[in-house]
């Protein structure tokens, strides 16, 4: 496997993700950021983080597959998220993660933003290393 993961320490357990994760592997994957949107690009449940976190990750998968990867290849993702709350927004977005990810915790980085497209309340990207 290309990626090494390490949570030293001096620096807290993370549930979700991994604090440093080493990539050693040949062919680097960087998949733009996915959003809500159906195959034919309108969105997927309008106002209902829930909803567009789970189409989010689902289309991440999709894109993995496309380029040969895995969600076990990836090492990074961002997540944005519109109005991020901590308290309301993560346990959500981390419930739709482990669709895709299970018990892989890459590293990652939650990012509060003002807007992103109009009604769109979330979007993930991802960085995977294949061998």
């Amino acid at each position: 496997m290309p990626l090494e993961y390490i949570n030293p320490a001096d620096l807290p357990v993370p549930e979700t993700y991994t604090q440093v994760v080493v990539g050693t592997g040949s062919k680097l994957v960087f998949i733009s950021g996915q959003e809500p949107e159906d195959i034919h690009g309108k969105l997927v449940g309008r106002g209902d983080l829930a909803a567009q976190a789970r189409q989010v990750y689902a289309n991440l998968g999709r894109a993995l597959a496309a380029a040969g990867a895995g969600p076990e290849h990836v090492a990074r993702i961002t997540i944005y998220v519109v109005n991020y709350d901590r308290d309301q927004c993560l346990p959500i977005i981390e419930e739709a993660r482990k669709t895709l990810f299970g018990d892989h915790r890459p590293a990652d980085v939650v990012l509060g933003v003002a807007s992103l497209s109009p009604g769109y309340l979330v979007e993930v990207d991802a960085i995977a290393v294949l061998d």
